[in-house]
């Protein structure tokens, strides 16, 4: 009798037996074993090490399941949990990749972060067109989060939301950056089983997207 077979069957949804109900699967490999040694060949008795094989492979096929079955439980706590500490978050300023800035009281702030040190840091920030309004020279930083505040002057008007751009070097190597925005959390939710937050002015954004909380 080969075990394999009970570890492959599957039902009509494709889901396997012994993921279903491991103890299904337990006791139907016993009644099968049963039947096997009270029908086998009295010349020719199934051999010891053969038996012993079969309960071992039955048993790994239960200890499997009954691990399939913690992992999912735990994944569901661990999803309860997310979803709670999630709430929290509402009314708080959060950092997510982007690289989108409002003016507040004649200031935009965001941040961003170096995969090495730099020699050279030029942050540009950009109109609604995508021509460059103003550049500043952010000197030599070190690898890690950054932060800046750009004073907009003439440059934009209070409220108004532009784009910015981080270029950064090391001598002639270019070090690469990533940009983020901050925003305001209004709101959480679930969206086909993923947790989303929806962010004041960027919109709805994964909750895993979120880098930091401000």
């Amino acid at each position: 009798m080969d075990v394999t077979a009970l570890n492959g069957t599957t039902n009509s949804a494709g889901t396997s037996v012994s993921a279903k109900n491991a103890a299904e699967t337990q006791d139907r490999f016993l009644k099968l074993l049963v039947a096997q040694m009270n029908n086998q060949d009295p010349l020719n008795p199934m051999d010891n090490a053969q038996v012993t094989s079969q309960m071992a492979q039955i048993q790994q096929v239960t200890s499997l399941s009954t691990l399939d079955t913690s992992i999912k439980n735990l994944g569901g706590q661990l999803g309860q949990m997310q979803a709670l500490q999630s709430i929290s978050l509402v009314g708080r300023e959060v950092s997510v990749p982007g690289n989108k800035i409002q003016v507040v009281g004649g200031v935009a702030e965001a941040s961003y972060e170096l995969d090495g040190a730099a020699q050279t840091v030029k942050l540009e920030v950009l109109g609604p067109g995508g021509n460059v309004i103003d550049t500043q020279q952010l000197g030599a930083q070190g690898s890690g989060r950054q932060t800046f505040s750009w004073k907009a002057g003439s440059y934009a008007a209070e409220g108004a939301e532009v784009q910015y751009r981080i270029t950064a070097a090391n001598g002639a190597k270019a070090v690469t950056s990533t940009t983020y925005a901050h925003d305001k959390v209004e709101a959480v939710y679930s969206e086909g089983g993923t947790l989303k937050l929806n962010l004041a002015r960027l919109g709805p954004v994964d909750y895993t997207a979120v880098s930091s909380v401000n």
